[in-house]
């Protein structure tokens, strides 16, 4: 009997042959196979799936796993389903439909021709679709015209929310704006710039999404102000890509620092950066890497910390996390070298004791914080050896608080300084940037030729190009006659006034500058396009933002042109509504400890039991830094031993101050429990109690519910019942008997016990702009 020749090829093994020359694009031609499939009715969707995860958990068994479920991570689990569902692709395809299709939609693919139905309906499941698909079947809906698209409208955003939930974010209030407002392009845009695999985090999710709200033309939207927006090119290292980099260098047994006491979680940090500072990266991200650094050149590169919890819906981080400047002017192996060093900071910063903290306090411990990294070129340009900005700072489209009744809180308020932002939103020494109220521009806080002068920008942040490196420079330094933007940001001090800089071609080598800015504050179109930007970026958020930006100055006649960059925005973190605040006005003289005004915001806070107090006069007699130093570790422990009681901070000048002249030195980990943070200038002094609004430090505040308050003693009508806070007996022995060395220093006072069981009550009322701090009965054990 003669026999049939054995096949040697199977259908399914032609057809796998076949896809197999075409290694890009069988992902495509596969998910188009099984659409012909789902189309014919060969078999359904649900169907063709259900068998997928039948056979991948059979195949789970044969490999030796018992419990299927627990004993596979779901990246591999996922993979182990992409294989097997490719397999049965070319399976059902060959047994049903042949390779002649396959050739035809092999053909199709490579002219580019989509093989999805002409009608309009999505015929697969966008959860489960692979990214080519989604960008295509997008790409498809976006190109109709526009009666076409209101018919699709549902299925395209359905598709835009899969993308940016695998792409930016599944936070559901951000994806409510993002889907309305991202397109699929910028999606795409956004897929190609990423490096590894994993989300962008909160971070770039932020500065994208106000890009695109800004650069949107709608005239119900307002003005067009898409020309004078830009941001600059990103690149993001994607979330999953710490794990690699953790798992290469076993890392991995770090993360449970969380877990442990404060203490060793500050004792452990520096030996946690110093092992990520020894890891190496998978050699893939080291190659895409490569060609971000080709792309940006010669350019100055800032990495910035993008994690998923950053700049979400009611928590910022805002300085949490590192952010890192890369001159970018060595060799490429140098500027790569430093480039990974940026990154494995940011790395690091994950486990730093001021991110897991605020975490505790925010009750997100348990999250699994996931870490991308976003990578641009800094914003700036070339001044001699040195890089930097022009204007950099932040912007907030609410203002909290008014230096003068004129001032509206609704148009915003801006944070403003020369060079690099840095010194915009930390509290550094010696040293203000320029507030502008946006309502009223040229209304400054200061008033008089000596306070402008005191409370004027006189350092500056920037990158030295010639030694490679971040540097911090006195403004005069830099700032000369022949610098080409002077007139936009200089004055002339004349010692008894400040005259306005007319022309650079008036200023010599002689002339005295002080930076006012004030140029910019009479500009019309600058101060417009601030407060429509900050106001767009609200009414899309439904919540008020804050942006940290920088402008480039573009001169032009007879007015320059300006270009906003944005380097970040998110969700401005207000406090709850405490309803409405009655101002006391019969509170007997022996009852009052202290009333203020200006800079006032609004709130109350009752049954205020301690206070610790550092007396300003003291304070500055302290010959010994080191007795300084320890007053803000003292705090810190006294932060924690009243955790579960209602205490106030007093102090000199200003809190978190790198400087300990101006004030005691404590970060948010030493004063996290307090509800009150109130900080004392001496007009005698020639003090004032600083804005400090628009700092990470201020941020800290707002976040954990803490009010800031400036009393701002010998002028006005300020009053401080000092003989109270000083005579009083001092229980700081008693609460912590190790710092009781401190006592002629620091005081702590508790009020029930000098007072026959009442309490303090500080009442704060932004409209009239007052605050008054006084003695009265228990209120209630619910309030704030």
């Amino acid at each position: 009997m003669p026999t049939r020749p054995l096949r040697s090829v199977t259908p399914a093994i032609d057809i796998y042959i076949k896809l197999a020359q075409y290694p890009i694009l069988a992902d495509q031609i596969r998910v188009n196979m099984r659409q012909e499939l789902f189309r014919r009715g060969i078999i359904s969707q649900a169907e063709f799936e259900q068998i997928v995860r039948t056979q991948a958990t059979a195949s789970q068994r044969r490999e030796g796993l018992g419990e299927t479920l627990g004993q596979e991570e779901a990246g591999i689990w996922q993979r182990r389903k992409d294989r097997i569902r490719d397999y049965l692709t070319d399976a059902y395809f060959a047994n049903n439909l042949g390779s002649a299709l396959v050739l035809k939609l092999i053909d199709e693919a490579l002219n580019n021709k989509p093989s999805v139905n002409r009608d309009m309906e999505l015929n697969f499941n966008p959860e489960i679709a692979p990214w080519e698909l989604l960008f295509r079947q997008g790409e498809k809906y976006e190109a109709l015209s526009q009666p076409e698209r209101e018919q699709i409208k549902h299925h395209l955003e359905e598709i835009k929310v899969v993308l940016i939930k695998r792409l930016i974010s599944d936070q559901l209030p951000f994806i409510g704006v993002a889907r309305k407002a991202f397109t699929i392009a910028d999606l795409r845009q956004i897929y190609r710039n990423r490096i590894g695999s994993g989300k962008i985090g909160g971070k770039a999710a932020g500065m994208l999404l106000a890009r695109r709200i800004l650069r949107k033309k709608d005239p119900e939207l307002g003005p067009d102000i898409s020309d004078s927006i830009n941001i600059p090119d990103s690149f993001f290292v994607g979330t999953e890509v710490i794990y690699d980099f953790r798992l290469l260098n076993k890392l991995n047994h770090f993360m449970n620092q969380k877990y442990r006491p404060l203490d060793e979680i500050r004792d452990m940090y520096p030996k946690i950066v110093e092992a990520h500072l020894r890891g190496e990266f998978p050699e893939n991200i080291l190659e895409q890497l490569r060609e971000v650094l080709e792309h940006l050149g010669d350019s100055p590169i800032v990495v910035r910390s993008s994690s998923l919890l950053e700049d979400s819906f009611g928590f910022s981080f805002a300085g949490k996390y590192e952010t890192v400047f890369c001159p970018n002017q060595g060799n490429d192996e140098e500027n790569l070298e430093a480039l990974l060093n940026a990154i494995r900071r940011v790395y690091a910063s994950t486990l730093n004791p001021d991110a897991i903290l605020y975490r505790r306090k925010n009750g997100m411990i348990d999250y699994d914080e996931r870490m991308a990294v976003l990578i641009q070129p800094v914003q700036g340009k070339k001044n001699g050896r040195y890089f930097f900005p022009t204007i950099a700072g932040v912007g907030f489209s609410e203002n909290p608080f008014r230096w003068n009744p004129k001032i509206r809180r609704e148009d915003g308020f801006v944070r403003m300084v020369w060079g690099l932002g840095t010194r915009a939103v930390a509290r550094v020494s010696s040293d203000y940037p320029r507030m502008i109220a946006l309502s009223n521009p040229q209304l400054r806080p200061e008033t008089t030729p000596k306070l402008i002068r005191q409370y004027a920008q006189w350092f500056i942040d920037v990158i030295d190009l010639e030694e490679n490196k971040f540097k911090t420079l006195a403004v005069n330094e830099i700032l000369s006659a022949d610098y080409s933007d002077l007139r936009y940001i200089a004055s002339v001090d004349k010692g008894d006034y400040i005259q306005e800089l007319v022309s650079a071609a008036s200023a010599n080598g002689d002339t005295r500058f002080i930076l006012t800015f004030n140029y910019l504050t009479r500009d019309r179109n600058f101060v417009k396009l601030f407060r429509l930007a900050l106001r767009r970026l609200e009414d899309a958020y439904q919540r008020p933002v804050d942006v940290e930006f920088t402008v480039d100055i573009i001169p032009n006649y007879p007015y320059p042109d300006y270009k906003l960059n944005i380097l970040q925005c998110r969700p401005l973190s207000q406090r709850k509504e405490g309803g409405i605040v009655e101002f006391p006005q019969d509170v007997p003289a022996e009852d009052t400890l202290f009333t203020a005004e200006n800079l006032i915001p609004d709130g109350k806070v009752s049954d205020i039991r301690y206070v610790i107090y550092a007396d300003p006069e003291i304070y500055k007699r302290i010959p010994d830094m080191t007795v300084k130093q320890e007053l803000g570790r003292a705090i810190g422990r006294l932060n924690k031993r009243l955790e579960d009681e209602k205490f106030i901070l007093i102090g000199p000048g200003r809190w978190g101050s790198v400087n300990l002249d101006l004030g005691v030195r404590v970060s948010y980990g030493d004063i996290y429990n307090t509800k009150a943070l109130i900080e004392m200038a001496l007009a005698a002094d020639g003090q004032k109690a600083e804005f400090s609004y628009g700092t990470h430090f201020f941020q800290d505040l707002v976040e954990s519910g803490i009010y800031s308050l400036a009393l701002q003693l010998g002028e006005g009508e300020a009053q401080f019942n000092r003989d109270f806070f000083l005579n009083a007996p001092n229980c700081l022995p008693q609460l912590s008997p190790d710092d009781s060395y401190l006592s002629p220093y620091l005081h702590v006072i508790d009020i029930a016990a000098v007072t026959h069981n009442r309490r303090m009550k500080i009442v704060m009322d932004g409209s009239i702009d007052k605050a008054i701090g006084y003695l009265t009965t228990v209120e209630s054990t619910l309030g704030i």
